[in-house]
């Protein structure tokens, strides 16, 4: 019986270990999403200034503000999927990024992208 006990309970540790790895994955996703969306940002605002003298004054504007509102959307969406991957998993001996944090990075990103909107059409 002993060894049968140690064999589930070596079963139980790997299960955990695994369990952690995923937790830590998603950590990575998520930090891959947010780049991903800072990239659109970064698309929006880069084709913005390469094109602000074409005219229409506004389809630069435009444009760029369609990227900006896809990394928004990356943003919420990444949160979204990150914090219902940390609802049906648990961490074991790993520490994840809290909830909170992950919240709050998405954001306030999301925020300052919209700032960003908000500034490309006053300019």
């Amino acid at each position: 019986m002993a060894e049968k006990e140690e064999k589930q309970e070596l079963a139980k540790d790997r299960t955990d270990w695994a369990e952690d790895r995923t937790v830590m994955a998603n950590e990575r996703t998520y930090a891959g999403w947010i780049r991903t969306g800072l990239a659109a940002v970064g698309i929006g605002i880069g084709f913005n200034a390469l094109f602000a003298k074409v005219d229409p004054e506004w389809l630069p504007k435009a444009l760029a503000s369609c990227f900006i509102g896809v990394g928004i959307l990356i943003f919420v969406l990444a949160r979204g999927k990150a914090s219902s991957v940390l609802d049906r998993l648990s961490a074991h001996r790993a520490d994840p990024l809290p909830r909170r944090q992950i919240d709050i990075i998405a954001v306030l990103l999301s925020l300052a992208s919209l700032l960003l909107i908000g500034a490309l059409w006053i300019m």
